[in-house]
């Protein structure tokens, strides 16, 4: 069963909401802005890097960009506001928590009123510009598995969601774990599977995993190529391929998720516009490129918001 869709619903963007035709070409999965201590040195923080990105992915057609950077990850969501301004692009900014190893201090205690405030309210902390809600929850699970801390976080994105009606996107460890995530968040925390994104199934590229994910009716979203070095880039179209032939071409999304100052360099979110979609369309079909980049995520970003 592929996600629903429905006109009464909205893109959250940081310049408002609006409806997910209004997206065109979208990145699913990208990071303008990113600081983590696992990554010393490769802050992704320079603004003007950022919009010359912008500029170039908005050069080769594309229309938004949705960041799954969350909370004290260095999102510069303030700048965000600015940045879609020059360069017409349309940004969706992130609430959430990453995995612990990504923070040097303790998370905040209630963290679904935190997540909730910056749906409905703003983002906190945007020290520049404008301070606009977020958009969609992002959380991770663990390698394989649900540590105590990825439980906690994905239990106050499930209040998040039931307050809020936004879109759950998680983080996969290389991939992993779908069924435990599946099992948390849609059987136990009833949020719709329509409702979830599964990031990263490209760096795992088992077949009958992927389908079975795609059985929930969640999204399945597969990114990070724009790091050309990446082992299982190769997989790609292979998987994309498969996918659509079992009849889940309705749940898949594409993604840079550009996380370092390197992988920037390299090719960042310019290179899902310039390189991707022309790629897969080739490879795959028009029609087929056209449901990942545009018709999907129209849909996959787009929630039934409550006051």
């Amino acid at each position: 069963m592929s996600p629903a869709s429905g006109a009464d619903r909205a893109v959250r963007t940081v310049e408002g909401d609006i409806p997910g035709q209004a997206l065109g070409v979208c990145d699913a999965h990208d990071h303008l802005f990113l600081r983590t201590p696992q990554l010393p040195g490769q802050e992704l923080a320079d603004e003007r890097a950022a919009e010359r990105d912008l500029s170039g992915f908005a050069a080769h057609g594309g229309g938004a960009l949705v960041q799954w950077t969350p909370y004290g990850m260095g999102r510069r969501s303030g700048a965000l506001v600015e940045l879609a301004r020059r360069t017409g692009v349309r940004l969706v900014a992130a609430t959430g928590l990453h995995q612990a190893a990504h923070y040097a201090t303790e998370p905040p205690g209630d963290l679904a009123g935190l997540f909730v405030e910056e749906l409905m309210e703003g983002v906190r902390g945007a020290v520049c510009g404008e301070a606009p809600r977020a958009g969609l929850i992002k959380v991770a699970g663990d390698f394989h598995g649900l540590g105590p801390y990825a439980r906690r976080t994905m239990r106050a994105a499930a209040e998040a969601h039931h307050a809020t009606g936004a879109p759950v996107a998680v983080h996969l460890e290389l991939g992993t774990g779908a069924s435990d995530v599946l099992t948390l968040l849609c059987e136990e925390l009833e949020v719709p599977p329509s409702s979830v994104l599964l990031g990263h199934l490209g760096r795992f590229p088992d077949a009958r995993a992927h389908q079975e994910a795609a059985r929930s009716g969640a999204w399945l979203v597969f990114d990070g190529p724009s790091r050309t070095h990446h082992a299982t880039d190769w997989r790609l179209s292979d998987s994309l391929a498969e996918l659509a032939a079992a009849g889940y071409a309705g749940q898949l999304l594409i993604g840079g998720d550009t996380t370092t100052a390197a992988a920037r360099a390299e090719a960042g979110a310019a290179f899902v516009a310039r390189v991707l979609r022309p790629r897969i369309a080739r490879e795959l079909g028009e029609e087929l490129a056209r449901a990942l980049f545009l018709d999907n995520p129209a849909r996959a970003f787009a929630a039934h918001w409550k006051k």
